[in-house]
């Protein structure tokens, strides 16, 4: 694309394309971080909950574990347990501490720090008592164990239990109030996420309606363009055929100038020489030098003549393209060496000038072509009339080339097919090339078969009769 032209079809909707996708693609990665923060605040929460609810539940277990030690040091008489039983309380203190310290808030809110900070000293006076109590004398207890279990050590363990089920039962409180508000952001979430869905689909709508519209502005502006092409494409052509008529008559014009002008002034003076040669003869002198411009004089003619059927042969008007066509392969073989032959069916029927013109000129540039790059040893030339085309065909055994790439076999065959395809075209004919290397060379040319109606005239009787007196003076001039 050059710079500053407008955007392709093709790049409008690759343009469209990649903007829905990307469209898209942000709404799928908004939905999925969305929905993965969500999760993760969800996860979040379920595991402070179990794993708050476990520290309590331990803390729970211990406290009454705590209690059942001291209970069995009361009811134990024996004082030489009482060690054990003091290791056993603080080891049993040591786990809830660590359960405390790695406690945390659901919510971490300012009544949740009150009332744990509260748990921690119901059961700090708690472990205070029961030290206290396997502190006194073990002679006591086996007389005092009941009022001190009941009056000292059950109420603290009941105050310390009870707020650690509050505690609990704030955690659930707490949970239950996680799982609205994360209710609220789900629906929150949903909401967002049908909006961007939203928005997508519509700017997805928008840049389809846009590339659309654009596409279909480079379209109009492309077959726009394509009429204009095809305007200038039949502009070029009409003024190749009016360049090719013009060449036709320009040269149709000088091949008449030297006919009738330079070859008429070269057929008197070859009769003034014949009649100069009479008189010398008559009067006792040698006419040797007259003879010698007489030969040279007939030279010139032949070679005016030939100058002229080359620029427009007066076959061609006079008796048809076949006549032409023979004529011109008898000249091409002896010059070139070649072997030539003109096969022809139903040819009888004239043609209108322009289709003869162009045939002849195209047999011309054909063979011209053979003569050049072939290397042929025989051609052949055939003129098949057909219902309502008339068949051109040049065949060759020569060397051959790549129809792909006619470039590689020279420059000059490159301009022979060119003005070949610029005469069919001129006529809205078809050319069709058929070659491989090492086996020769076909060519077809089809023009339409325009028969000359009899209203035209034939331009070159007149000419014709003056040849034939001319002709006729030629020959009393050498008699």
């Amino acid at each position: 694309m050059r710079p500053g032209a407008p955007p392709t079809i093709k790049a409008a909707l690759l343009a469209g394309f990649g903007l829905t996708f990307g469209i898209w693609l942000f709404a799928g990665v908004y939905f999925s971080q969305r929905v993965a923060d969500v999760e993760r605040r969800a996860a979040a929460i379920n595991l402070r909950y179990v794993q708050a609810q476990d520290h309590l539940a331990t803390v729970r277990a211990q406290i009454l574990r705590g209690s059942v030690f001291v209970r069995d040091a009361l009811l134990d008489s024996g004082s030489a347990n009482v060690s054990h039983y003091r290791q056993r309380l603080d080891e049993t203190y040591r786990a809830i501490d660590r359960n405390l310290a790695d406690y945390e808030p659901v919510l971490d809110s300012a009544v949740e720090r009150q009332r744990l900070a509260r748990l921690r000293t119901e059961i700090n006076d708690f472990r205070d008592t029961l030290k206290q109590v396997i502190a006194s004398d073990p002679l006591r207890w086996q007389t005092d164990a009941a009022t001190l279990l009941h009056n000292r050590i059950v109420p603290k363990r009941e105050l310390a239990l009870r707020m650690s089920e509050d505690m609990q039962a704030l955690n659930r409180s707490a949970f239950v109030q996680q799982q609205t508000a994360m209710a609220d952001v789900y629906g929150l979430t949903q909401r967002h996420v049908w909006q961007t869905l939203g928005v997508a689909l519509l700017a997805s709508l928008g840049i389809a309606v846009f590339a659309t519209l654009y596409a279909g502005r480079l379209e109009d502006r492309i077959r726009r363009q394509q009429a204009i092409d095809e305007r200038n494409t039949r502009d070029l052509q009409h003024l190749s055929a009016k360049l090719i008529n013009a060449q036709e008559d320009e040269r149709r014009t000088i091949a008449r100038e030297l006919h009738d002008e330079v070859g008429q002034l070269l057929t008197t003076i070859k009769v003034e020489l014949a009649i100069a040669g009479r008189s010398v003869e008559a009067a006792g002198g040698s006419a040797c030098p007259l003879e010698s411009a007489r030969s040279l004089t007939d030279g010139a003619i032949q070679t005016v003549r030939d100058l002229s059927r080359l620029l427009h042969p007066s076959l061609l008007d006079d008796l048809g393209l076949p006549a032409a066509v023979d004529s011109y392969l008898k000249g091409f073989g002896q010059r070139h060496g070649i072997e030539v032959a003109l096969l022809q069916d139903r040819m009888e029927d004239r043609l209108t000038p322009e289709t003869e013109a162009s045939a002849y000129r195209i047999v011309q540039e054909g063979l011209t072509n053979v003569a050049r790059h072939a290397r042929a040893t025989t051609c052949r030339v055939y003129l098949q009339r057909l219902a309502r085309t008339v068949l051109v065909t040049i065949e060759d055994d020569g060397v051959g080339f790549d129809p792909g790439n006619v470039r590689r076999t020279g420059e000059a065959r490159g301009l022979g097919l060119v003005g070949i395809r610029e005469r069919a075209a001129q006529l809205r004919g078809t050319v069709r090339l058929e070659s491989a290397p090492g086996r020769g060379t076909r060519l077809t040319v089809e023009l339409p078969a325009r028969e000359r109606t009899r209203a035209e005239p034939d331009e070159t009787i007149d000419e014709l009769i003056e040849r034939t007196a001319d002709d006729a003076e030629l020959e009393a001039a050498r008699g």
